[in-house]
């Protein structure tokens, strides 16, 4: 558990879908939480396990932090945990919101949702209605039951913007090129959902206008071997000898480090780590190409060195 962390309890859990439970977490004594802002994710310690769950609420509710949790059978048990064992008045350990997929400034939005990837992207349109800033969503999900909080978006929608539901079962997969051709200058696409709908968006969407958030580390070829590399924990006092065939992340644990992760794919942000020397390089799928050019942080689950040694604020 970090310093940061946040010991809260469920104030409520409610049905948003077949299969969909939002889950909504208070302080014991009622004192305000840190601010957050759309797109922003919690870490949640469930069941032994950290996993990241986008906050859906309110950001203007200080008092409270609101996910949405899918009931996955085949994950690794997160989802189970909440939906068999979570229950109100249980505490929950939590992170402090951390957003690596912020709504910016734009001249309208397009969301681009596939099931439980509405989450983020519902905090997203009630931004945009408040801002007063044209959007439309597609929402793509396998059944009409099994999509959460269609009730929500058709309301804001009544406020400026624009909803359009597509049930696979009954219309098919979202027709991407309706979605997002022809598009006005300064539109930004939003899209958050399983990885065959985002490489469909990446394809149809220029990457200066497009921002995802990924579920799982999209596969990735790499020709030649790896080659190993040094680096300098400077806040330990400790050189680590990270190996062709292991990560820093690993490397730092079994030299006895205590360093917060969670996926290890390069998609959560748990374990980003300030850089203070050497260069990275990136193999996340979550920072900016500004923020890989920069080099200023690394995700030290995937991501190696391209200098040979790297000194890294561990």
């Amino acid at each position: 558990m970090s310093e940061n962390d946040l010991r809260l309890i469920v104030h409520r859990m409610t049905w948003e879908a077949e299969g969909i439970l939002s889950v909504e977490l208070v302080h014991p004594d009622g004192k305000p939480l840190p601010g957050w802002t759309p797109g922003a994710h919690l870490d949640v310690h469930v069941g032994g396990q950290i996993r990241q769950y986008s906050l859906c609420g309110d950001p203007r509710a200080g008092d409270s932090y609101r996910i949405g949790v899918l009931n996955e059978p085949a994950s690794r048990g997160g989802s189970r945990y909440v939906h068999s064992t979570l229950r109100p008045g249980r505490p929950v350990t939590v992170s402090e919101p951390r957003n690596h997929f912020a709504l910016e400034d734009a001249a309208g939005y397009v969301f681009v949702a596939g099931g439980i990837g509405v989450t983020p992207l519902l905090a997203m349109a009630r931004e945009a209605t408040r801002r007063g800033t044209a959007w439309r969503m597609v929402y793509g999900g396998r059944t009409r039951a099994s999509m959460a909080f269609t009730a929500e978006l058709t309301a804001l929608a009544a406020h400026g913007g624009e909803v359009t539901l597509v049930p696979q079962d009954e219309h098919g997969h979202i027709d991407l090129d309706a979605a997002l051709t022809g598009l006005p200058d300064g539109t930004l696409v939003y899209s958050c959902g399983p990885e065959p709908l985002l490489a469909a968006v990446e394809a149809r969407c220029p990457g200066d206008r497009l921002r995802l958030e990924r579920f799982a580390a999209p596969v990735v070829e790499r020709d030649g071997d790896e080659e190993a590399f040094e680096v300098e924990c400077r806040t330990s006092g400790i050189t680590l000898a990270v190996g062709a065939d292991t990560s820093i992340l690993q490397a730092a644990e079994d030299a006895g480090l205590s360093v917060q992760s969670s996926c290890r794919d390069g998609i959560c942000g748990s374990c980003e780590t300030r850089v203070l020397d050497g260069t990275p390089e990136h193999r996340d799928f979550l920072l900016s190409e500004a923020e890989h050019a920069a080099g200023t942080t690394m995700m030290i689950c995937v991501s190696r060195c391209a200098s040979g040694r790297l000194v890294l604020d561990l």
